[in-house]
């Protein structure tokens, strides 16, 4: 629908002010933190996307995604048959069976994300895209994590943009799919909402901030817009199953926290489910269990004492 994307405009000096007042929000403290952070830990896609990824550090990561934060700090919470775990695993797709099989044998549903069509630059053929989209959803992958060309966007070529999301779509099948918009790579604001309505138009299930391989990646003011891109295809669709996920730089607890309250005031609470709210991350779990561990016992655990540190 050419005619939505011809009329976007975005007040970017209005967008910054809000999102430099979202800095100042105050965090919460004691049992509603660990609660914020609790439901943070259950929206984490657990990633490694390494050169050097081997099949070992590829069980470790499921296996912490299955017991993302210490059973004693759970039970400390009263939150150990709550059935907590990380809401999906990413790999490359050549690290997908590996993670299947290990999270098959710990008897666990966990469901495995998969990058794919060219990631991170999306520099390759469209027809490499959709075979390594279809080769990850062979090897076991239930998500697929795409990225657009940025080309497309940065010349206006929205029609061939919404073409090329629209075959990734079919690629998928049953699979879900994540469009990876590389904001930091898109020019302005304007092309970043532009951008999330064709990725939606095109049948993506989630639109994701970044590869996490840009000079900038998940950054209030692009999370605003694109959540403000959600809420408007809903209201003029009624489709309210698209979900949000900001990915690349987002290490501290306190950022996460952010995140779910800036998607609660954007979106509302019925988006701070996994199934509609993702946070792309490798590194952030590590901080969120080790505020976890101040919060039950007083003090910072040593450096051994937690299994991802």
């Amino acid at each position: 629908e050419l005619g939505w994307i011809s009329k976007v405009y975005v007040n970017r000096p209005a967008v910054v002010r809000h999102a430099e007042q979202i800095k100042k929000w105050k965090t919460v403290k004691g049992n509603w933190q660990a609660a914020w952070l609790l439901k943070a830990v259950t929206c984490i896609d657990l990633t490694t996307l390494s050169g050097d990824d081997t099949p070992s550090n590829v069980q470790r990561l499921c296996f912490k995604a299955k017991h993302p934060i210490r059973e004693d700090l759970l039970k400390a919470l009263d939150m150990h048959d709550k059935g907590i775990t990380a809401a999906a695993v990413c790999v490359y797709p050549a690290r997908v069976s590996d993670a299947v099989n290990t999270l098959k044998a710990a008897g666990c549903n966990i469901p495995v994300a998969s990058v794919a069509a060219g990631f991170p630059s999306g520099q390759t053929p469209l027809e490499a895209k959709l075979t390594e989209i279809r080769l990850a959803v062979e090897y076991g992958a239930r998500e697929i994590d795409i990225v657009i060309s940025r080309s497309l966007v940065l010349t206006g070529q929205w029609e061939g943009l919404y073409e090329e999301i629209r075959l990734c779509r079919a690629a998928c099948g049953e699979a879900h799919m994540k469009t990876i918009l590389a904001t930091g790579e898109l020019g302005s604001l304007a092309n970043v909402y532009k951008a999330s309505m064709i990725a939606m138009m095109a049948g993506s299930d989630f639109i994701k901030t970044s590869t996490g391989k840009e000079v900038e990646n998940a950054t209030f003011p692009v999370g605003i817009v694109m959540m403000r891109a959600i809420k408007e295809y809903y209201w003029q669709t009624g489709y309210k199953v698209v979900g949000f996920k900001p990915a690349g730089g987002i290490r501290t607890a306190k950022e996460a926290i952010t995140w779910l309250m800036l998607v609660k005031e954007e979106l509302g609470v019925e988006w701070l489910t996994p199934e509609l709210f993702r946070l792309g991350a490798s590194s952030l779990l590590g901080d969120i269990e080790q505020q976890i561990f101040y919060h039950v016992t007083g003090s910072y655990a040593l450096q051994h004492e937690l299994a991802m540190a």
